[in-house]
């Protein structure tokens, strides 16, 4: 049985705790690795390399650092069909959804490139008498990810090329349902030039997040997951004098106005609601048609779409989606199915006995769609995260345009309309931290910044984008004057530029 370890200091090291998590394959349903848990002493060894090998990395000129993402990219682009089949394995999501998971988090990378550019500091001169102000922007030092299963090559990269390219050590905490990805990324930046202990990843649980939250050494913390673990994070980093941010959970609504195209809302909301099983942040899992006879038309089309969904093995390049990502996650979507049942919604399309011959023990799922979904639901109020859609029905505008904002949660949001005043309207009030206008996952390209609002971030600042250059980063301002051989004599009153 294939053993996982870590990755420190440069090189990929066995586990030393005893302790191992399974990854397993999700269209069979069988282990195909062990991952090795790392204990606090293991996770103390990382933050150590980091630390040694920050300050060298840190005087690495900007336009170097720079060099080094760059040839990453190259090396991305030699290796791509092997992480994604890699990705694909371990996950259950297609492989052209595998490359699109691997594509969005190389844009961050793209971006990082541009280094040079985006450390650019400011300068006033003669702002006062002979005086002169100007901003530097410095890397923290040690800094932290810790990531989902969902995007295990994505997110480790928005993560980490902002944070490496500013000058931090990086110390990964991937997903241990999905490992493999980040311990190959790590791998390729060392072959890429950057020096070994500045990107290590370690693989654990509790113990290991524990660490990380505690230790002076590491100065900022970026977590992906649920809202329940974000918040604790959040809460305990800060609590140890920490920069966090956190990001959560999410209920995506997707607004449908009868005047929207309808053929289009529902290639929408198909491949929105039900592509990679579901298990995306920024899955729309609430339709909310504005209007009985929207809505009628909307379902009309919907479940003949949902029922002929192709599901297939994460290896089949025409499946719409493959298998969630373990048999707990299987089953705990299934739960929340069943619960819906009992709050009273209605089940137009039951995917929950689908199986698929030859891979009868794997964690497939057949789509799932309620109607007459009430806000006081469950199912409506919680993260399902598989392949289940709620259609909430709105009488008028005014309730659709409440239901996402009154939500706990406030990641995305779209809304589907021909018509520009009401899009305009419902971007500027939504109280939504990502708006899509007949755009159904609007997660912003890698120079703008990714973020939701309420129970769906914490933290002041976003990923990616300027964002992560102001997270990675401390500003210092000099003030700087020098002597015009006048004698002025000491000054008791604070300095004023009058």
């Amino acid at each position: 049985m294939r053993e996982i370890g870590h990755f420190i200091g440069g090189k990929e090291m066995k586990g030393g705790s005893g302790r191992f998590g399974d990854v397993f394959n999700p269209n069979t349903g069988e282990v195909q690795a062990k991952v090795a848990f790392a204990n606090r002493a293991e996770m103390e060894r990382a933050i150590a390399n980091a630390a040694a090998a920050q300050p060298e990395w840190a005087a690495t000129n900007p336009q170097r650092r720079a060099r080094v993402m760059f040839k990453f990219l190259e090396l991305v682009a030699k290796d791509g069909e092997n992480l994604a089949k890699l990705l694909s394995c371990e996950h259950g999501k297609t492989i052209p959804d595998a490359r699109g998971d691997i594509q969005r988090g190389v844009e961050v990378v793209e971006f990082a490139c541009g280094i040079p550019h985006l450390l650019k500091g400011e300068f006033s001169e003669g702002a006062g008498p002979n005086i002169d102000l100007y901003s530097l922007r410095q890397p923290l030092g040690v800094v932290a990810g810790i990531t989902p299963f969902n995007f295990p090559a994505m997110i480790p990269l928005w993560k980490c090329a902002p944070a490496l390219a500013c000058g931090n050590a990086f110390i990964l905490k991937p997903s241990e349902r999905d490992p493999s990805v980040p311990m190959r990324i790590a791998e390729l930046f060392l072959e890429a030039g950057l020096p070994a202990g500045v990107l290590n990843v370690v693989n654990g649980d509790k113990e290991a997040v524990d660490t990380l939250l505690t230790d002076p050494r590491v100065r900022a913390i970026g977590f992906v997951g649920s809202s329940s673990i974000a918040e604790y994070i959040y809460a305990t980093g800060c609590a140890h004098g920490k920069r966090v941010q956190c990001f959560g959970g999410a209920k995506n609504h997707m607004i449908v106005m009868p005047d929207a195209d309808m053929d289009q809302a529902v290639d929408a909301l198909i491949g929105a609601g039900y592509g990679s099983a579901g298990e995306r942040c920024m899955a729309v899992s609430v339709a909310v048609p504005v209007g009985k006879k929207t809505a009628d038309i909307l379902m009309e089309k919907l479940i003949p779409r949902v029922e002929n969904l192709k599901i297939g093995p994460s290896s089949d390049a025409q499946a719409d989606y493959g298998p969630l990502v373990t048999r707990a996650h299987l089953n705990k979507v299934k739960d929340y199915v069943e619960l819906g049942i009992k709050e009273g919604a209605k089940l137009a399309v039951d995917g929950r006995n689908f199986k698929l011959q030859g891979y009868e023990n794997g964690n497939f799922m057949g789509g799932c769609l309620f109607d007459e979904v009430k806000p006081s639901m469950r199912i409506y109020k919680e993260e399902i995260f598989g392949p289940v859609l709620s259609v909430v029905r709105a009488k008028d505008y005014a309730e659709a345009l409440r239901l996402p904002s009154e939500h706990d949660y406030g990641n995305g949001v779209a809304i589907f309309t021909r018509d520009g005043d009401t899009a305009r309207d419902f971007t500027s009030r939504v109280e939504v931290g990502m708006v899509g206008v007949n755009v159904p996952i609007p997660v912003p390209l890698a120079y703008y910044t990714f973020g939701g609002w309420k129970r769906s971030g914490f933290g002041d600042l976003n990923q990616h984008g300027a964002d992560s250059v102001r997270f990675y980063t401390k500003t210092k301002t000099v003030t700087s004057r020098w002597p015009s051989g006048t004698k002025e004599g000491a000054e008791f009153v604070i300095p004023t530029m009058k």
